[in-house]
This record gives C-alpha cells, structure tokens and sequence, in this order.
C-alpha cells in the first residue's frame, strides 16, 4: 500500500488529466454507447497515451464489454485499469538485478540523466555493492563535477578524464578500473547531447563496441532516461537512441510533475522496452522500481 500511495501522490497532475476526466464522462454517460467510447478516446490521446495504444485499449474494451455483457460505464474503469496494467506488464527488470554489469545510461540533456545515476548509485550502495561511475558525458558543462557530487555520496569510485576528452576512452579506463577493483557494478554516464545529432548516435556506437569488446564475462544493460514532460518528443527519442545503440530498460523522470504520464503506455505499446525505474520527485529516494499495476491504478484513479 505504501509504494500504491508513492505512486497515486507523484502521479496527481496525470490522473487529474485522466481519472478526473473519466469520471465526468462516466456521469455524463451512465450507459454504454458510441458516445462513451468516442469521449474515452479523447481522453486518452489527450493525455498523450496515443492513438495507436489508445485504440488498442479501447478496442478491446468494447470486445470485453460486449463479452461480459456490461452496460453500466462505471464498470469500464476497473478493466480500463486492467488493460493498462497489461500493455504495461513486463518480466521486470534486470538492470541492477545480477552482479558484473556494464549499465550505459542514455538520454538527452536534462532529461535527469546524471541525476538518476546518481540515484541508481545510492540504491546500489545501501544493498552493500561496490560501485565504479564512468563520467563518460565529457562535453557537458559540470557533468563531470555533478557526477563526482553523486559518487562521493555513494562511496562509488569515479573514473573520469579531462573535458572534451574521448567518451569512449572514459569507458574503457573504467572497465578496467572495475575489474581491477573488483566492483559488482559499473554504471556509465554517456553524452546527451540533441539525439538528432549524428556525431552523438556514432560516438554512443563507439562506447558500445568498446565496453563489448572489453566486458569479458560482464553484461552490458542500455537504460535510456526520459523525461515525462516531454510528452511525443518522449517517442522521438526512444526511436532514435534504440535504432542507434538498442535499449534495453528506461527509467521515466519528473512524472511527479507532467499530466503527460499516459507517454509510459505509448513507448511501451511501440517498442515493447519495459519502464524499469519511475521518478516521483527530487529527492535521493523518489526513484521508484516501476510497478505496472500500482501506475494503472494511480493514473486511472481507483
């Protein structure tokens, strides 16, 4: 129940945007009809959920309803919740999960990036892991510095070069600061400059290639960040770094302050890559593991 409310007070602005609008639609059309669909539709797109997931959703509503033989709309809001959770549902994620991991985390400039390594840090220090940071974002004005701030709070080693130096270099120097030193992780922060910017997709390929040919019997994880705020952009992004390097896990930030939180069910739906992380606010804490049930729930409002 604790991680439901985490969830359900982060994600307020959303289920205002979606919840509170349900419900009026709901008391406006207290029967099934075109109507009702055609408003819950609306609704939907207009929180950024999209019009692909959104008609998945609602078609298979309309067969559920027709199936089940309900008339009362109110009862569309529990397989509403349900139908979420499912486009949602995910085998959970491995970033983090096993020990001898090579974490790339991707994303463009403020889009939290540094700050939820910083976060993932923490986590991994308090479950008694011993940690190395690659300051691989090596063009960003303060990353580094901001990076060090971070691994000083997690007792992490940071393994860093000189401004402008080469990323993939960081990188390298960085595996072979983890074996040396036998850590249990390595996270590494990459450049996030515009992702339509060619250099940045090659220079990410560089770091790939390095940290695969160098990873001996290491996993290699790719989190993407993104920010919520951000809303289709969110799509954009996704595309562009997943063609580019592949993604593994992302990690949603600020969704304590976007109504746009229904972005999480379209990414899903297109990419089918699961929201491992959720960020409810600014705090060292406020990274939660992403639960599929406990967003339908606070989104949709229950």
């Amino acid at each position: 129940m604790a991680l439901f409310n985490r969830f359900k007070d982060g994600l307020k602005k959303s289920r205002e945007k979606i919840g509170e609008q349900l419900s009026s639609t709901f008391k406006l059309h207290p029967r099934i009809n075109e109507e009702l669909w055609e408003s819950l539709e609306e609704i939907l797109i207009s929180a950024d959920v999209g019009s692909s997931a959104t008609l998945k959703i609602t078609d298979s509503l309309r067969e559920k309803a027709k199936k089940q033989k309900i008339s009362d709309s109110s009862e569309i809001k529990n397989l509403l919740i349900n139908e979420i959770e499912s486009i949602l549902a995910s085998p959970g994620s491995q970033i983090l999960k096993n020990t001898k991991q090579i974490i790339l985390v991707l994303g463009v400039n403020g889009s939290g990036k540094t700050t939820t390594i910083g976060k993932l840090a923490s986590r991994t220090a308090k479950d008694g892991h011993k940690l190395v940071l690659a300051a691989a974002d090596t063009f960003r004005a303060a990353a580094i510095e901001q990076l060090q701030i971070w691994a000083d709070r997690a007792g992490a080693d940071l393994v860093k070069h000189e401004r402008g130096s080469d990323p993939a270099a960081v990188v390298f120097d960085s595996i072979k600061a983890a074996f040396a030193r036998q850590a249990d992780f390595l996270i590494a922060d990459t450049a996030g400059r515009l992702h339509t910017q060619t250099n940045l997709m090659e220079e990410l390929k560089k770091i790939k290639r390095v940290a695969a040919r160098e990873a001996e019997d290491w996993d290699i994880k790719t989190l993407l960040v993104i920010d919520a705020n951000t809303g289709q952009n969110a799509i954009a992004q996704t595309d562009m770094f997943n063609q580019a390097i592949g993604v593994d896990e992302i990690a949603l930030t600020k969704l304590d302050g976007t109504a746009k939180g229904g972005i999480v069910i379209a990414i899903v739906n297109q990419f089918h890559i699961p929201v491992s992380y959720a960020g409810l606010g600014e705090k060292i804490e406020d990274l939660e593991v992403f639960n599929p049930k406990n967003f339908a729930k606070a989104i949709v409002g229950s």
